[in-house]
């Protein structure tokens, strides 16, 4: 079933690239079927077409940090509370933080 969806959603993104919710959506598919790397480069992509996207900072960050890519984690985090503090999205700019902060 997950690779139905994963290669379902591949091809509507191919489809309609500047799509957000899709990319969102492909990217939480790799990751949770366990690509990683893949779920990243998406993460990144959608950041690439919509850098408003507030969720991929959480999410991406969250997996970055399952990579022990934590570096590249923190940045992704601290960006995404700039995005989040700018627009006025408290509840997830909260959520990136506490993320952040259990980084150390």
């Amino acid at each position: 079933m997950t690779s139905t969806r994963l290669e379902a959603l591949k091809g509507m993104v191919a489809q309609q690239p500047g799509v957000s919710f899709l990319r969102y959506g492909l990217a939480m598919e790799y990751r949770n079927a366990g690509d990683l790397e893949a779920a990243v480069l998406e993460f990144r992509a959608l950041l690439g077409v919509d850098p408003d996207y507030s969720a991929a900072y959480f999410h991406g960050g969250q997996t970055l940090e399952r990579l022990g890519r934590l570096e590249e984690a923190r940045d992704l985090y601290q960006t995404g509370i700039e995005v989040t503090t700018r627009k006025g999205d408290l509840h997830t700019r909260d959520e990136i933080r506490a993320a952040l902060d259990m980084l150390g």
